[in-house]
């Protein structure tokens, strides 16, 4: 009996071992508090129809839960790319009508000096609001040329 013990102990440990051997190395946002900055930058910026970034994912999750449809949201990931541009990640899977199941990657650039937040995937294009331009409207942006 204490064989079997013993020996569930080790697979455990070898299963957790294996687990953090494998993990892709991210910049945990609770040890690095530019990190934590970046997140919550991207978490509270503008979402298309809703107030934040972080308020329109739960709320996907939640309408799917309403559909009888599964969906998950993944963990937020952040890591500095340089300086003070940072890179945040989140994926969510869908399940379809079908039971299929489609992953999307949400990726956003934080850019801490100049605070803003960029939408650099497609899916999360779909979900942040375009910058207004600084320039006014009817006025080109580059000078024409002159005959």
């Amino acid at each position: 009996m204490k064989i079997i013990h013993y020996a569930v102990v080790a697979v455990l440990l070898v299963g957790v071992l294996y687990y953090l051997w494998m993990k892709p190395p991210t910049v945990s946002p609770v040890l690095d508090s530019r990190a934590a900055e970046a997140l919550a930058m991207v978490q509270t910026h503008r979402a298309l129809g809703y107030p934040t970034i972080l308020e329109a994912m739960t709320e996907h999750v939640r309408s799917m839960s309403d559909r009888n449809r599964v969906a998950r949201l993944g963990e937020w990931r952040v890591k500095q790319v340089e300086g003070d541009q940072y890179e945040i990640r989140v994926w969510l899977r869908d399940q379809g009508a079908t039971g299929q199941w489609f992953e999307r990657e949400f990726i956003w650039h934080a850019d801490l000096s100049s605070k803003r937040v960029n939408a650099a995937s497609l899916p999360a294009d779909g979900v942040t609001p375009k910058e207004p331009d600084t320039e006014p409207a009817g006025r080109p942006t580059t000078p024409l040329p002159q005959p």
